[in-house]
């Protein structure tokens, strides 16, 4: 459990934000040792002298999505700022950013000398300049408070009101102010809301690890428990899905499906040739080529069942490991009962696992790896994500204007082939602003997971699971990868071209290229 958050206010009762109504985060400052950070509100109109005003992290605890994304500009700008524009770094004092305050630039003062100072002030605006000592807490507007009691800035004009255009903001001041500003209580309750999000997720604990810095993944980020379908998309209608009705909860071991000649949801499941004599592999051929039924070939369970080594039992038996085979679980309708062998993914992950910050000298951002040892075969998780058409991928793909978005987006093109689908029919995964901790795995060459298709109705050939599994034995603590190119071994790659993306994984047979 996250230690509690304390943040720092000024004893004063405040307000939360109307989070509906903001449109973004423009600067920060310390004042009088509270961090605060300038809110640009939403307005019907377009105008460039938008309402904005100051807020403590109190207030804006419910929209830290935009907080976060205004401090990794504010990282990344700290690198290319101008030397004039950079605070001296001899000046330490956490309060002496409104020292900065009560010299203001040019621009404020001029802001300042037009404002009239008022003999009195209303409720609304008295956060408003009334003298180049303070600084300003509102412009180009009055606080308000909507229907509900939040908090927001409301545009107005006046005397009382003090004006600046958006196009000089932040001020050359603000920049000074914003860099000079401590922002680790803004960190904090950063890292503790994703946490919080992190321990709401189903299944076995998710853990959050960054020796490196204060970043966090995104707030922006939603953990979902399965496929979000997207317009467009649709599942086969659910009375396609077909259950085994000849198989019990109790057929021998007590473990469900027994037997797979009578386990019909093996029906599309790939045949063992190798346990085929010459007849039977003749009788096979002629099944194929006139689509007749397979269900009397001698087929294999996907997972080693209760009763084999303990480390053994649910993970992929070889038949399954070794190959590209999809797998064909068993699913409500089915007469086998709650538990049956083969029945695996679908109970959902039950391993820990870890997001890292796999460290500034790496290149390779969050990774994720287990706490505990992995077994050759066990299940990680599914990816999981936007269910959208191939279109819409495309759209996003042109909109991104990076080739780094296709590492989010994975076509569910397995029987595109067998099924006569067109490109144009498939669907695309999209785990960029929705999924699981999966989303975190970083590609491989040499990769120790890979990607499986797991289907719970054999008669819907565009929506399954795509499931990872430990290909190999897996050390506690070892990063978790697959390759994103999915690529079998001994297989060829486009030479790069313009925009090509290099590959960072460092394995001994690395392709060197990632997109091409």
């Amino acid at each position: 459990m996250p230690a509690m958050v304390v943040i720092p206010t000024n004893g004063r009762v405040t307000r939360r934000v109307a989070v509906r109504k903001v449109h973004s985060i423009l600067s920060n400052r310390l004042k009088n040792g509270e961090e605060q950070f300038l809110v640009r509100w939403d307005t019907t109109n377009s105008t460039n002298k938008p309402p904005l005003s100051w807020h403590g992290l109190n207030e804006l605890a419910r929209c830290l999505e935009l907080v976060q994304e205004y401090l990794e500009v504010r990282q990344k700008s700290r690198k290319t700022l101008p030397s004039h524009v950079q605070a001296s770094k001899k000046r330490k004092s956490p309060d002496s950013e409104t020292e900065f305050e009560r010299q203001p630039s040019p621009l404020d003062r001029r802001l300042e000398q037009t404002s009239r100072t008022p003999s009195s002030r209303s409720t609304s605006v008295s956060s408003a300049a009334t003298s180049s000592s303070a600084p300003v807490d509102v412009y180009n507007g009055v606080l308000a408070e909507d229907e509900h009691g939040f908090r927001y800035c409301r545009s107005a004009s006046g005397p009382d009101v003090v004006e600046i255009d958006i196009r000089n903001v932040p001020t050359l001041e603000m920049l000074r102010t914003a860099q000079r500003s401590k922002v680790e209580n803004a960190n904090v309750l950063i890292r503790a809301e994703y946490i919080r999000r992190l321990e709401k997720i189903p299944g076995r604990r998710v853990s959050l690890n960054n020796i490196y810095d204060a970043s966090t993944p995104s707030l922006r980020f939603r953990y979902i428990p399965d496929y979000v379908l997207r317009e467009g998309v649709f599942r086969a209608d659910p009375a396609t899905q077909e259950g085994c009705q000849e198989c019990s909860p109790h057929m021998g071991r007590d473990i469900g499906c027994e037997y797979t000649k009578k386990c019909s949801c093996l029906e599309y499941a790939a045949v063992d040739v190798s346990r085929m004599d010459a007849q039977m592999a003749k009788e096979y051929e002629t099944a194929k080529a006139t689509g007749g039924n397979l269900m009397g070939f001698p087929k294999k369970f996907p997972y080693y069942a209760e009763g084999t080594k303990i480390q053994r039992a649910g993970c992929l038996v070889p038949f399954y490991l070794h190959s590209r085979r999809p797998i064909y679980e068993c699913n409500d309708n089915c007469n086998c009962g709650p538990r049956c062998r083969n029945k695996n993914v679908q109970f959902g992950r039950t391993v820990e696992l870890e997001i890292f910050k796999t460290g500034s000298g790496a290149g390779r951002g969050w990774g994720l790896r287990c706490p505990q040892p992995l077994h050759e075969g066990q299940f990680v998780d599914t990816y999981r994500g936007e269910i959208i058409t191939d279109a819409e991928a495309t759209r996003r793909e042109d909109a991104a204007h990076s080739k780094t978005k296709a590492s989010y987006l994975y076509s569910l093109d397995k029987f595109a082939e067998s099924e006569g689908l067109a490109p144009e029919e498939l669907y695309v995964v999209d785990g960029e602003f929705m999924g699981g901790p999966t989303k975190f795995m970083n590609h491989s060459c040499e990769p120790n997971c890979r990607q499986y298709t797991v289907s719970y109705n054999k008669h819907d050939c565009r929506v399954y699971d795509i499931a990872f599994f430990a290909c190999r034995e897996i050390p506690a603590g070892e990063e978790l990868t697959f390759d994103y190119l999915d690529k079998e071994d001994g297989e060829e790659i486009d030479d790069p071209g313009e925009g090509a993306i290099p590959c960072l994984c460092g394995a001994a047979k690395c392709r060197k290229w990632l997109w091409t």
